[in-house]
Formats: C-alpha cells, structure tokens, sequence
C-alpha cells in the first residue's frame, strides 16, 4: 500500500518531453487533486505556447493555474504566479523568469517545490479542489512580491485592508459564451505593499487598486516577513462564490492542505495494489495510473447551503446540479471509464449525472467538452460510456433519460455541427456516412457501434423494440466494407466506392491513421467481421500482415506529415500505431480468432517496449488518460474491448500480484505464477479455483471478488478450436 511519502517518488514529467511534431505523451506535470476543477503546472517557456513545459528546461516562469486537457485543444482561463524579489528592468515574462533545478525540483501530484535561483525563493504549491495554496520563503527580503499574469481580458481590485486580489480574466480557445470569466479570490498572509503594487500600464506600473483591460501583468509587493502564503480560489460563478470556495480553504493551514491533497491520491492510487519482485515496473506502472484520475475536471460548485450549481455557457446563466469538463469521449470511451466501472463507480455516477445536465443545457450529449462543446472528433462516444454503465448496472436512475438522448443523436441532425451526429441524415437513409463528409469511414463505424450501444441501454430497460431496430442498425459498417481489398473503404453518395484507395493513405476518409488503423472499429461484433473477411483463417492472416507491414505512410489527406505518423514509423510495431486511440483495442483482436498466443505477445512486447516512467514515457498522446488506463488495463491481464458488452478480453498480466479494491466493497485478487522474464504466455486461467475462458471474462465475475490466477508458460499450448470460448460478439 502507498503511503504519503510514496508520493514523492511519482514524477508528474513523465510524458512530458514533447514537441509540435512529435509527442512522448504530450502531458503536462499536473499537480491538483483527482478531478480539480484547476491544474497547476511549472511553466517553463510561455514562447512555445501550448507546450508551454519541457522537463529539460532549466527556466521557472511561474505556477500556471491552468485547464489545458490537451495542446491540440489549447488552455483556458489560465493565469501564472510568478514569486520574484528586488528590482527588474522589465515586467514581462521573459525579464522576470529565473533559472531552477529540475533534479532538486518536486514534481509530485500533489505537492510542487522549486526553487528559483535567480531569486534565492523557494516555493511550494499544494493543491484543492478549487484551488491552491503557495508558501515562499524569500532569501532577500527587499522588495519581495509576486508577478501576476494573464492573457486576454480582465478586470481586477486590490484589497489593501483584506489583502486581496479578486475580479475576473477572460481567455480561452473555444467557448459558447463570448465572456466566459473565471473569477478569482486571492489572499496573502503579509500586507501588500500600498505604493509598490499596481498594474503595469503602457508598459509602465500604475499604483492603482482596480483596473480593467487586456493581457494582465500586475506586480504584487509584501512589506515584512520572511515568507509569504497565498490562498487562491477560482470559480465560474462569481467572485461571491470564488471568495466562499477560498474560505473554506482556510480551515486548513498549508500542511493541512498539503496532507488532504496526499489522502485524495492515496485513496485513488491504493484502490489497486501492485506487488512484484520488479520494482522498476511498479514504480513506472503508478506515475502512469496516476494519469487516470486527472480527468474530467469538476465544473460545479457547491453554494453556500452546500447545493451543487454550475454555469451553463450556452444560457449563460446558473444552473443546479454537477457538471464536468476536458473530456474527449472519443479518446476516454475505451479505457478510462472501465476502469471507473471497477474501482470508483461513485464517481462515475457523478460523471454521468454531470453529462446529462451538459444535455440538459444544450439538447445533445457532449463529445468533446473544453469548456464546453467542441463538436471535435467523430462519433458520439459517450454513447459507449452510458452503455457501458448501463450493463453493469450503474446511473440506473437515468438510464430511461440517456435512452431518449442517445436516440436523439441518432435521429436528430444539429443545425450547429458542433452538436451530435454528423451527417446524421445521410446515414438514416444510405445506412452510411458518405465522402461529402470528412472521416467518413470512421463516423460510419462510430455511428454503427453506438448504435449497438442504444441497444444494450434498452435492453436494460426492457424496450425490445428498439434493441432490435438498433441492433439492426448495429451492422451499417457493412456497407462500407470492400471484400475485394478487405477494408473499410469511404462511398460516393451513389454507394460507389471512391475510387482512389490506398491502405496507407492517412486522413481524408479517416482519422488519425490510414486504412490499416480504421477497418477494425466493429468492438461488438468481430465475429461478422471476421465472416466479411472470408473466415477466422483470413482474419487471422489479415492481423499477422498488419503487425508485420512496415510503418508506411502517405501523407494524402493531411498534405503534410502530422505527429501520429512520425510515431509510428518511430518504432518497430508494423502498422499496429499504438501511439493514437484507433489502435488500442487491435493487439486484442486475435483472441476473436482463438490465437490468443499472438495477443498476449504483442501486448507484452507493447508494454516492455513503448512504455516507461520517464520523460519520453508513452508512444504518443495521452488523451485525458486514456492511453494511462489503457496500460493500466494491460498490466492487469485484460482489457474492455467492447465498452457496453460488459466483458473484458484477457491479455498479458505484468505482475506477481494485484488487488482490486472493487466499488463494491469487496477485493479481489489477481495472481500470476511462474512469472518470469522468459514466460510471455498464458497456459490456463482460474477463478475461485476452478479453470475459466482464458480468452475473455465478465465485469459481474470480476465484481464477485473471486480471485483469479494467470499461470504463464514459455510456450503458448494449443488453443481449443471452440466458439464458445471466444470474446463477445453481438452473431456469435
């Protein structure tokens, strides 16, 4: 079991050493507590905006307050606290940075340390739910104080009496509201300084108490004591509210605040204990897991009767109830979630509620929030998160409401494109989304797969009818599958297929990869799409050449050669691409052909090879954690192929023992013997004793709290030709 000191040694960099054109995880360092409405990142070189942190940078800009769920996303009401002393020939970022040690520094969830050495300050942060508090102590005790800055709009009041800085800024990338605040209620433990705190004016300081304007930079002077202490809250509400959300935050003092935010993450990290002799991979498998429970962040606040109300951007009013933000359900749909539905299923209730109130507020169901709809990427993917919950008997009170929201989506075409299904229409009448539409290839399977998803929601409900008419509408992908090359293939609106095809042309048609990448998105029914390849032998054969065909790529969509296709011609993994979310499930695909010996090879070979807990710690982005859980799931020996089929396909365990301290009270255990380095195959299952599928197990018989074990072997045994054994599929 962790402990609070255990949380030192979780180093928030790993991932974290990207670039434009080629991403190592394109994290940041957060530290926040799990679900924070606000992240904290030492910020590093502003000039490069959003990877604004390298951990091979020797400079300290500041502790940035931000909500950047992803660089392709951008930041939002972000804002920088930069400690500084003495005097400086210029207020702007460049003039007041100071170098620091990144090998002395602490990067850990829940606790930041640095020290700048220009200065002689060493400051720490911790963080809270809505905030955080930042202790320096100042070496030179002349004119210390603290440079505050912020991009785009903002309107602020010093406090000399209170020792305050509230008001509002105003940035962000994307939003409904054009004036989307965040307000902010800032205190200090030492009196400011009345002729030396202002706000910088053309460039020159305004001794002033409120201003308003663009691109803040305000100065903020102490006048005694050696080390000062800010108290920060942010809320989207108001000041009113930003100000009650700090006071609750001086209940405790900074240690106080210090040991909560430990307790939070030990809570989460110790719901699954990892025992092995290896301690490299126990260290690199919790810096990874730590990433699972970043996001969505909390985008409501409690008033002051406690009730729990959010600012809807749409009505740009306040509203009851929870709300969530930075989430991408195209990325977080296959991994994130699952894992959610095993060991915080309070949790994703809440989730769920808080995403049925994004429906409430603006008549569709999110699809990438940030901080609200984006309309990015294809599908409607929550679909897949509700079905998921759905089956497993979790957010069963609002099930008959998300039946009748995903059927919208499905039925109901957006005037704003932002909002549900693309080409909605087109794929009601041809059963696809045709070449008129950008990624078709990938909306017309997405769509197809949530369909299925509104069928296993009405199953649960008892609405027969609509299973079957969705499970009908389940199997669309066919219309859009070429037997005479053997991959999904984009269609005029004629139901001719275009006629420029090549598998290793990128973008266009689909997204983020090629044909190789985007013809196996059937998560719930493989069985049919391994008949549409002409039978398990051919299916089989189809996997093997995509593992073994050189990572070749045209740039043909795209024009340009984006970082996904840099990574993967980076490593030696075919075409398989693992560094991007179309991938994750296809090292599992050769259980549906009963070849399991292949998958759990290939997923061994994954994890030792493009994993790590280093600074260059994944093999592409890490969206909101979901290649994070994906690993989690691989080291833990199975994985949820299809969300909403309420099963998990096994994989390759990495160690000697695992508990899962299950939502439902009970723990279970997961045991691998004869785990040795030259053991990569998995000879037999048990569950309570007693031999089980190896091939796939169900979420109710991992919820029993039955131990199970995975006995490895240095070869694969002959696997037993019997289709009972294989992982789901809607025409088994």
């Amino acid at each position: 079991m962790l402990i609070e000191r255990d949380l030192l040694k979780i180093d928030t960099r790993q991932g974290t050493n990207n670039q434009h054109s080629y991403s190592n995880g394109n994290c940041l360092p957060y530290t926040a507590v799990p679900f924070g409405m606000n992240h904290f990142v030492m910020q590093t070189a502003d000039q490069r905006g959003s990877w604004y942190f390298n951990p091979h940078d020797r400079v300290f800009q500041g502790f940035r307050l931000t909500h950047q769920p992803s660089p392709w996303m951008g930041d939002f009401s972000h804002m920088v606290f930069n400690p500084i002393s003495g005097e400086l020939p210029n207020q702007t970022t460049f003039f007041a940075q100071s170098s620091y040690r990144p090998e002395e520094a602490v990067f850990a969830p829940h606790y930041n340390k640095v020290r700048q050495e220009r200065y002689q300050i060493t400051s720490e942060l911790v963080p809270t739910l809505y905030g955080a508090k930042i202790k320096s102590s100042y070496r030179y005790t002349d004119n210390k104080g603290m440079i505050v800055t912020s991009p785009g709009r903002y309107k602020l009041t010093i406090d000399l009496e209170k020792n305050e800085l509230s008001g509002y800024i105003i940035n962000f990338s994307g939003a409904e509201d054009p004036d989307f605040k965040m307000y902010l209620s800032v205190t200090f433990n030492r009196k400011l300084s009345s002729t030396k705190s202002g706000f910088f004016i053309e460039d020159k300081l305004s001794v002033v108490t409120e201003n308003e304007g663009d691109d803040l930079q305000l100065m903020l002077r102490f006048e005694e004591g050696e080390t000062v202490e800010t108290t920060l809250a942010t809320s989207f509400i108001s000041v009113e509210q930003a100000r009650l959300n700090r006071e609750r935050m001086m209940m405790s003092d900074f240690e106080e605040t210090k040991a909560n935010a430990a307790a939070k993450w030990l809570d989460y990290l110790n719901r699954i204990e990892v025992e092995d002799k290896d301690e490299t991979k126990v260290h690199t498998f919790y810096n990874i897991l730590y990433r699972s429970f970043l996001f969505p962040q909390t985008f409501y606040e409690l008033d002051k009767s406690g009730n729990e109300i959010h600012y809807d951007t749409l009505s740009q009013t306040i509203k009851p109830g929870k709300l969530f933000s930075n989430n991408g359900f195209w990325d977080t749909y296959k991994t994130v979630y699952p894992l959610y539905s095993l060991i915080a299923q309070d949790e994703y209730e809440d989730m769920l509620e808080g995403f049925l109130n994004s429906y409430h507020n603006n008549g569709f169901l999110p699809k990438w929030l940030s901080p609200d709809e984006r309309g990015l990427m294809p599908g409607t993917l929550v679909d897949a998160v509700i079905a998921d919950a759905a089956v497993k008997g979790i957010g069963e009170k609002n099930m008959p409401e998300f039946l009748e929201a995903m059927i919208k989506a499905a039925q109901v075409q957006s005037d704003n494109p932002n909002y549900g299904r693309r080409g909605t229409n087109q794929y009601n009448e041809l059963g696809y989304v045709s070449s008129e539409f950008g990624e078709s290839v990938n909306h017309t399977q997405d769509y197809a797969y949530s369909d299925f998803c509104i069928a296993q929601v009405a199953k649960t409900l008892g609405k027969e009818g609509l299973v079957e008419e969705y499970l009908e509408r389940s199997h669309n992908y066919r219309n859009i599958f070429d037997k005479e090359v053997g991959f999904m293939r984009a269609k005029n609106p004629d139901g001719t297929f275009v006629e420029e095809f090549h598998p290793f042309n990128w973008g266009k048609h689909y997204t983020e990869g090629s044909a190789w990448q985007n013809s196996f998105a059937v998560f719930h029914d493989f069985a049919d799409l391994i008949e549409l390849h002409g039978g398990k032998e051919v299916f089989t054969e189809k996997l093997i050449e995509l593992c073994n065909t050189y990572p070749e790529f045209n740039v043909t969509g795209y024009g340009f050669e984006i970082h996904e296709m840099s990574e993967m011609a980076a490593v030696n993994f075919g075409q398989v691409a693992m560094s991007n979310q179309p991938s994750f499930h296809i090292p599992y695909l050769f259980n549906y052909v009963n070849q399991p010996m292949y998958t759990q090879l290939l997923v061994k070979n994954i994890k030792d090879n493009l994993f790590n807990a280093g600074f260059d710690g994944f093999p592409g982005d890490e969206d909101n954690g979901s290649m994070a859980t994906w690993y989690v799931f691989s080291c833990l020996g199975f994985y949820p192929v299809c969300p909403g089929s309420g099963e998990y396909t096994i994989g390759n365990p990495s160690f000697d023992k695992v508990t899962l301290h299950l939502s439902n009270g009970k723990a279970l255990e997961i045991q691998t013997t004869h785990h040795y380095d030259t053991h990569h195959f998995v000879g037999k299952v048990e569950q309570g004793g007693k031999v089980v599928n190896p091939l796939a197990i169900t979420h109710d018989a991992l919820m029993t709290g039955e131990k199970v074990s995975f006995d490895m072997t240095l070869v694969p045994p002959l696997p037993k030709s019997t289709y009972t054994n294989l992982p789901f599929s809607v025409t088994k």
